[in-house]
């Protein structure tokens, strides 16, 4: 069932990037472009995720098991590190340069084009360094797992 509402979930979230126009990175780029022709509504969609989001973390917050009878686990982090502002300068730096982010890029990979495959085999390839870096760096590179 968890792999069922998973996709489900998927499903309803890139149909929302598709009807709202975010697979589209000249929208992305037109909101990132603060000093030419801004085109906010990218904001709109953020702020209606914000929303979303946070009536979510609320209510998860009250309960001990998901809908599904799973236990919660919500997100324990609240330091501000390091690693935390490079990754989010180098994933900001990834967005504007091409106007995709994961979720839409794989949105727009039903979509077809060469754009959004390049970008998503890039953010794999990306993934999968971080992975080798982290097995590396925790001194895990040899075991299995």
């Amino acid at each position: 069932m968890n792999i069922i509402m998973a996709l489900l979930s998927g499903l309803l979230f890139g149909l929302g990037l598709i009807v709202s126009g975010m697979t589209n990175p000249a929208k992305v780029l037109g909101f990132l472009d603060l000093a030419g022709d801004w085109d906010p509504s990218l904001a709109f969609v953020m702020g209606g995720a914000v929303l979303v989001g946070s009536l979510g973390f609320a209510l998860g917050a009250r309960r001990r098991r998901t809908l599904l009878g799973e236990a919660m686990r919500l997100p324990t982090a609240t330091r501000i590190d390091r690693r935390l502002v490079l990754g989010s300068l180098t994933f900001g730096a990834g967005w504007g340069m091409a106007g995709y982010c994961p979720g839409p890029a794989l949105a727009s990979l039903a979509q077809g084009g060469g754009k959004p495959l390049l970008f998503s085999v890039s953010m794999l390839a990306g993934m999968a360094v971080f992975e080798v870096v982290e097995r590396v760096r925790n001194g895990t590179a040899n075991r299995a797992g």
